[in-house]
């Protein structure tokens, strides 16, 4: 028996006579378009999760299944998030996110990436879903060929777009940090305007300022001993002495 058949029987309590939807399902997610998308949602999913690496209340993924309706039916008509964030939740591996088995939690916050064959669906049905049924507070999408970005916030049930910051960062409530383009990618921003930097671009960065520490401390030297020099002084005599 296949995993998506077997994932689809339900269990019956008698006793009761309630018909009980699964709650071990896997993900049904087609491929990714390209190249472009799966990096942008591995970079998404790295970056939030190292910026809230002390944190254990939330759950961020990318290209997975929501299955909200115990009686939804698999369609084109609906893929799950390119990314998502669900807060207050535990902090662990999932097949898929099965909102019935999930305390009835939607998720906060949802970036899809735009393509040719999605574009349509993202600004249409799954938006509507996401308003609508979700309530998902924060959703963006993005396009990482033409760099569309657009964002929306629901205000009394209904999404209001966001308006950019003259960077054109938009700001996201759920996660207190900016979302915006640089360098032809979809990244985060602080609220004081930093780049949420991955584990490998702090490290680059420390190094970076320990080199410049080093050589601001060599020109000082530098500058001390001519000034020793052209007072008759040898620096070298100084040193050793």
């Amino acid at each position: 028996m296949s995993q998506h058949l077997a994932a689809n029987i339900v269990v019956q309590d008698v006793t009761e006579g309630i018909i009980f939807p699964p709650g071990d399902l896997y993900s049904d997610e087609p491929p990714l378009e390209s190249d472009q998308h799966r990096e942008q949602i591995e970079l998404l999913i790295r970056l939030i999760k190292w910026w809230w690496r002390e944190r254990q209340d939330f759950y961020a993924t990318g290209n997975l299944t929501i299955y909200f309706s115990p009686n939804q039916k698999k369609s084109e008509d609906f893929r799950g998030p390119d990314f998502f964030v669900v807060l207050d939740t535990e902090k662990k591996d999932r097949k898929s996110w099965v909102v019935w088995q999930e305390d009835g939690k939607y998720p906060n916050v949802i970036i899809e990436l735009l393509s040719d064959s999605t574009a349509a669906v993202d600004k249409g049905l799954k938006k509507q879903i996401y308003q609508n049924t979700f309530r998902t507070p924060d959703y963006f999408w993005f396009d990482p060929v033409s760099l569309e970005f657009q964002g929306f916030h629901i205000v009394d049930g209904q999404y209001q777009e966001l308006k950019p910051t003259p960077e054109g960062w938009l700001w996201s409530q759920q996660l207190g940090i900016y979302l915006g383009v640089t360098e032809r990618k979809l990244r985060f921003f602080t609220s004081d305007g930093q780049l949420v930097l991955l584990p490998e671009e702090e490290a680059n960065q420390q190094l970076q300022q320990a080199n410049q520490q080093l050589e601001q401390e060599r020109q000082r030297a530098q500058r001390l001993a001519e000034r020793l020099r052209a007072a008759g002084i040898d620096p070298e005599q100084v040193v050793s002495g």
